[in-house]
């Protein structure tokens, strides 16, 4: 079973930046994807950012530019790294790990960007 913590997420002004971090522990084997996800008030949840096995990432056209995702394999962590925030980037944003036994999610953490 994998256990998933996400932190960093809080209240912030537009044009701001947060860093994101979600670091899994458990029964870890072969690593396929970590991403990021994003579920705004009355809204379904988005995919925000992917990083998939050899590096390879993805992104919503909505923060192409401003986010970005990298990872620690030592540490199991997924990283999200948010610049030029926005008021319409609030929302309780959620990792997963994608791994040979399945997906695993955290709980989530709010970012909310407002002046």
């Amino acid at each position: 079973q994998v256990q998933i913590v996400e932190s960093g997420g809080g209240l912030v002004q537009p044009g701001g930046s947060l860093r994101l971090s979600c670091a899994a522990s458990g029964s870890i084997f072969s690593i396929h994807a970590m991403g990021w996800y994003r579920q705004a008030p009355g809204k379904q949840r988005e995919r925000v950012a992917v990083l998939a096995s050899g590096d390879n990432t993805n992104y919503a056209d909505s923060v192409k530019g401003r986010f970005t995702i990298s990872r620690n394999n030592a540490k199991n962590t997924v990283y999200l790294q948010m610049n030029s925030l926005k008021p319409e980037d609030t929302a309780v944003y959620y990792c997963n790990f994608v791994t040979m036994t399945g997906t695993s999610w955290g709980q989530g953490t709010q970012v909310t960007v407002s002046s």
